[in-house]
């Protein structure tokens, strides 16, 4: 019976013990949170954390909380906008050389887009027909077979136009056909629509193939829509490269209807008119200048140098002496 006793008295006292223990750590976690507290605990937890390793400002609250996760993920993408930095400056320094460049080569590039921006008024979304009607026509400036484009990318082309209205079949319609290429492997297929999100590629050529996540363009062969013009990105599902459509990302009901590439085709040389250029005049010689006449020159006579002979030296006489002679 007593050693009975004994051993309850010792599981009671360590049970009181266990207990002592875990309230004091989740008395230390919640004082943790108080700034007046959390003080005190600052020095010892940051020897500590550099004892094992780990960051000062990172604690247990922090961690528990996901506080801890949010401050590495400001971190990362700290260094993603510097490296984004880096590419900008880059980009505008390739940018600058290329124009240089062109204008050393006189490259004819794309066309400047003049178009006119509408308000898309109504969409007809069928699971065959996709259309969209905005509320700008011929008298607003839009030409027949204007591309219309949103924020995202390529929404399709006139196909109806009138006097204030024009109605516009988006790339998603299985009607549509566009001609397009990579945008990093430069891979050139057709894309026809597929359903209200996504486009499918065909005419694929046999020995190379898309790269996963990039983005197509239209690549301007047909003459109907500019190349450049991004109509997204591409995946592939089962043996089928498909298109998630731009336009659906960036849908604020409003789309730029640009004027398409004009290229006038050359006539043959029998049917190129005959440009008759008039005979230029050609100006008469103007008369040449008579010379002035010679105006006479009047000059001061030179006196004449007056030789005069020389005279003849003098004479010099010497007196005469006597001469003393005998008797």
């Amino acid at each position: 019976m007593a050693r009975s006793g004994r051993s309850s008295q010792k599981s009671g006292a360590r049970r009181v013990t266990l207990g002592i223990l875990i309230f004091g750590a989740l008395a230390l976690i919640v004082a943790q949170s108080a700034p007046q507290i959390s003080n005190f605990f600052v020095p010892a937890r940051t020897t500590i954390s550099d004892r094992i390793g780990a960051p000062a400002d990172t604690s247990l609250w922090a961690q528990i909380s996901g506080q801890a996760g949010r401050e590495q993920r400001i971190k990362e993408l700290e260094n993603e906008v510097r490296d984004l930095a880096r590419y900008k400056a880059a980009a505008i320094s390739m940018a600058e050389r290329m124009e240089a460049y062109e204008n050393i080569l006189n490259l004819m590039g794309e066309p400047p887009e003049k178009g006119v921006t509408a308000r898309v008024t109504t969409v007809v979304d069928g699971p065959f027909a996709q259309t969209v009607l905005a509320n700008a026509g011929s008298l607003q400036g839009v030409v027949p077979g204007a591309v219309a484009l949103n924020e995202g990318g390529l929404v399709g082309r006139v196909i109806q136009l009138g006097d204030r209205s024009s109605r516009i079949l988006l790339v998603s319609n299985y009607q549509s056909q566009l001609p397009v290429l990579g945008e990093v492997s430069g891979v050139r297929a057709i894309m026809q629509g597929k359903d209200r999100d996504r486009g499918v590629l065909k005419d694929l050529p046999e020995v190379s193939d898309f790269i996963e996540g990039e983005r197509v363009l239209s690549s301007g062969e047909g003459g109907a829509f500019p190349r450049g013009l991004v109509a997204g990105t591409v995946t592939k599902q089962g043996s089928e490269w498909l298109v998630k459509l731009a336009m659906r990302d960036h849908a604020s009901g409003y789309v730029r209807m640009i004027a398409p590439p004009e290229i006038v085709e050359p006539l043959p040389e029998s049917e190129v008119p005959e440009v008759v250029v008039p005979p230029v005049e050609t100006a008469k010689p103007a008369p040449a200048a008579r010379p002035a006449p010679a105006r006479p020159v009047v000059t001061e006579p030179v006196a004449a140098a007056v030789v005069t002979p020389e005279a003849d030296p003098p004479v010099i006489r010497l007196p005469e002496t006597p001469v003393q002679g005998g008797e």
